[in-house]
């Protein structure tokens, strides 16, 4: 058995997503063996993102500056704003570097089920923004608007309500593109996505 620091320890790992308590009980154990070295890397940085971690103001993502690395870069194009569910979407698409433009992160999807109403999204801030009412962004700025939802049920119902609220504005509503992944094969896709990829059909050539 190990010592209950250790179980503590391996407690807390088992808490994250992917890890489950056998990988947590391996990644301690990896910990242990390297404490000299890598233990303390870790801590360090556990330690400064605590004493640092802020939710930007502007667009809700989490970064140790506010507003956020991402709000405060002088070349992003302030003209196009991409909104998405969730912090991890606004890192995954900015990872691609295909994006130059602003993000707003909405806190979540509406769902019935869970009870996520358009109150407890930030629905209004974003409406502040397109409308100019947002002291971050300029007069006339926002020209574009991109629906970055997931494709979920709950992801694509929020996409409409939102293209609903945007239809006062003069702004350009688009959304993500969804159907056929690169390199995917006809025989190993589910039916919701051969059907989006039907109706998302165009010309060749």
């Amino acid at each position: 058995m190990a010592s209950q620091e250790i179980e503590t320890l391996a407690a807390a790992l088992s808490r994250l997503p992917g890890l489950g308590p056998r990988s947590a009980r391996r990644a301690v154990l990896w910990l242990v063996k390297r404490r000299e070295n890598a233990l303390g890397q870790i801590i360090e940085a556990l330690q400064a993102v605590q004493d640092r971690l802020v939710e930007c103001d502007v667009c809700g993502n989490v970064d140790t500056q506010n507003p956020c690395g991402i709000c405060a870069d002088p070349r992003r194009d302030v003209k196009s704003l991409c909104v998405v569910e969730d912090v991890s979407d606004l890192w995954a698409l900015d990872r691609a570097k295909l994006f130059t433009g602003r993000y707003h992160v909405l806190g979540g999807r509406l769902s019935a089920l869970d009870g996520v109403r358009p109150d407890d999204l930030s629905i209004g801030a974003l409406l502040d923004r397109v409308a100019d009412r947002s002291p971050a962004e300029g007069a006339g700025a926002v020209e574009e608007v991109v629906l970055a939802m997931n494709a979920t049920l709950e992801g694509q119902t929020t996409a409409h309500y939102l293209a609903e609220r945007l239809e006062e504005f003069p702004v350009r509503i688009t959304q993500l593109a969804h159907g056929l992944p690169v390199g995917g094969e006809l025989d190993y896709l589910d039916e919701g996505t051969l059907a989006q990829a039907l109706r998302a059909r165009r010309p060749v050539g």
